[in-house]
């Protein structure tokens, strides 16, 4: 069995509510997200909070995993990098914020900010049509855009992984950017 058929197997486990199951399945796939964490945010106290806050994500949302629609570790590296990308952009916010703060002297209403149902559908159907393009891009420029969207990795971490020169990464991921672009923009 692969270890992608074994992290399926897991995580329909993780979606009957079992523990063990998700012990294992942290195990097997923490370095790796922990890895993307830490590339994002770039402070180790903030990769872990991350970390933690993406499998109780990951807890509660087993049950709406689909291998038909992603590989697990694909799924779990998704749900790692957007909590980065939130974490960075909150504390963007959190730094405005107290400085608003200690300017007015006032207290703010702390405003709920997680997505309402429909933005969840929005959030869903973006992701099926982003995986339908990028289906539709084959070769190195698929496996690049892949390395630094999912992966995190930098051009040249992209080119030793994939033992090319970073010249022919950076063309390629510039033109599955811009196929990506146009098969999006015919869908809108």
């Amino acid at each position: 069995m692969t270890v992608s058929a074994d992290l399926q197997q897991l995580l329909a486990r993780v979606a009957l509510g079992d523990r063990v199951a998700f012990r294992r399945l942290y195990d097997a796939t923490a370095p790796s997200l922990f890895g993307v964490a830490l590339r994002i945010v770039r402070q180790r106290d903030r990769a872990e909070e991350v970390l933690q806050d993406a499998f109780v994500n990951a807890w509660n949302r087993a049950a709406g995993y689909q291998a038909a629609l992603s590989q697990p570790m694909t799924w779990l590296t998704a749900i790692v990098r957007n909590r980065a990308l939130d974490e960075l952009r909150s504390g963007a916010r959190h730094r405005a914020e107290s400085l608003e703060d200690r300017e007015s002297g006032a207290a703010r209403e702390i405003e709920d900010e997680r997505p309402n149902p429909l933005r969840l559908l929005e959030q869903a159907a973006d992701a099926l049509a982003i995986r339908d393009c990028l289906d539709a891009i084959d070769g190195p420029q698929r496996q690049c855009l892949a390395l630094v969207y999912y992966h995190g990795l930098s051009h040249s971490e992209v080119a030793g992984h994939i033992d090319s020169p970073i010249g022919s990464v950076k063309v390629w991921l510039r033109r599955g950017l811009d196929k990506l672009k146009r098969c999006l923009e015919s869908l809108a």
